[in-house]
């Protein structure tokens, strides 16, 4: 009878999945999030961040998910959308960076819990993402003749192309923001502020208070010349030594704060510039010859050329480049007119040394540095390098107010504090 009474006694409910926020017409689950929070905290401990609260990461992240779901939902309304073809390819180079082939990246990842259709799928979005911004951001950019002369006239301006790395975090603020919510989020920013002050790491600060997108990886922005920073960092990171953080700064988009982490010396527009003379030999990825195959090909190149091979006569038998015919000579550059994976492995070689296999969008290289010297920028040649700077600089300060925009637009019901 006990037995029996067991058995007819209500079960209790245990909740599988549930919806924590409302995105225009779809849902996040905490599903998502979990296993979001789950990536994101394995990401921390190899970085050796400490790990903010579980309650402010899940709604750092809950965040981080509304905006990724905005922009999702968009460039489906706008016909963007990632081949499987593209996916594949960059999945590939994604395993080939790890030294792993794609059958045995895709087993590491489930070894470590990670389900093989989800990563794809946020691959997927990472890269239509990145694929938005060119075209609905960086493609809409305008840089005017008189932009160009005003940088070039200040010397100020040209003077700012020291290499720094900066941490920064950013407390949004709405378009139609009142008093009230601007003290509030203001205070927010004085928060987080005096955090810093008080000690506290700054990568863990900007996990829990910043809502830009690399806010969970510490704020960290790549290393960059100074003046292709936006005007507000540029100009607050000028005044700062490394290791000292910034006021909080103001701008359309919100509250910022700012980190110097390191400072380095860099060339200015219009003084001498850096140029590399080099050639290669490139093997092209197609659809008759696989990733792995130009792999193994340049590997084996690699080997002749260690044994005493000609690099130029190697270079015009096997190369896909126009260069081939000159031995695979690509004549003197300068930074920027290679794609970015050549230009960092070039950069990296000591003069006459031969590169690892290097993969890039059009294939495989070896590379070789030939020379390298200083040279005085032409006219044309400087105001390149200006437009360049310019457009980098406006980059950021456009994708922010144009996520805001976006975000502000969104129908967005939050449940995750329904238990």
């Amino acid at each position: 009878m006990s037995s029996l009474a067991a058995a007819q006694a209500p079960r209790q409910a245990i909740a599988i999945d549930r919806v924590i926020a409302v995105v225009n017409d779809e849902a996040i689950t905490q599903y998502e999030l979990r296993d979001r929070l789950a990536t994101v905290e394995r990401q921390l401990r190899q970085r050796g961040t400490p790990l903010p609260a579980r309650a402010v990461m899940e709604k750092q992240l809950l965040d981080r998910l509304i905006v990724e779901r905005v922009q999702i939902q968009f460039a489906k309304e706008v016909g963007l959308r990632i081949p499987d073809t593209e996916l594949d390819a960059a999945l590939r180079r994604i395993a080939e960076s790890n030294r792993l082939s794609l059958a045995n990246f895709r087993s590491t990842l489930e070894k470590d819990g990670i389900d093989w259709q989800r990563f794809r799928e946020d691959i997927r979005n990472e890269m239509t993402i990145a694929r938005l911004r060119e075209r609905e951001v960086e493609a809409r950019i305008v840089i005017s003749d008189g932009e160009i002369d005003n940088y070039l006239a200040n010397p100020v301006q040209t003077n700012k192309a020291a290499l720094v790395t900066l941490g920064h975090i950013i407390v949004r603020v709405p378009e139609q923001a009142d008093p009230a919510k601007l003290a509030q989020l203001r205070a927010r920013a004085e928060d987080a502020q005096a955090r810093i002050k008080s000690g506290q790491d700054f990568g863990q600060v900007a996990a829990s208070f910043s809502e830009a997108p690399d806010a969970l990886s510490g704020g960290m922005i790549e290393p960059r010349p100074l003046d292709r920073l936006p005007t507000l960092y540029a100009e607050a990171a000028a005044k700062l030594q490394p290791g000292e953080v910034s006021g909080i700064l103001r701008s359309p988009a919100g509250f910022h704060i700012i980190k110097l982490v390191e400072r380095r010396g860099g060339s200015a527009v219009g003084a001498t510039i850096g140029q590399t003379r080099a050639r290669h030999i490139l093997i092209k990825v197609n659809e008759l010859v696989s990733s792995d195959e130009a792999q193994r090909k340049m590997i084996g190149l690699k080997e002749r050329l260690d044994n005493n091979a000609d690099f130029a006569e190697l270079a015009r038998l096997y190369s896909n480049d126009l260069s081939a015919a000159k031995g695979g000579d690509l004549g003197w550059l300068y930074q920027g007119d290679t794609v970015p994976e050549f230009e960092k492995a070039m950069d990296a070689l000591r003069i006459g040394e031969i590169s690892k296999p290097v993969q890039s969008t059009f294939g495989w290289h070896l590379i070789q540095v030939l020379e390298r010297k200083n040279a005085e920028a032409g006219g044309e040649r400087k105001r390149l390098l200006a437009r360049q700077a310019l457009r980098e600089r406006k980059s950021d300060e456009a994708y922010e107010d144009w996520l805001r925009q976006m975000r502000d637009r969104a129908y967005v019901e939050y449940r995750l504090e329904e238990r």
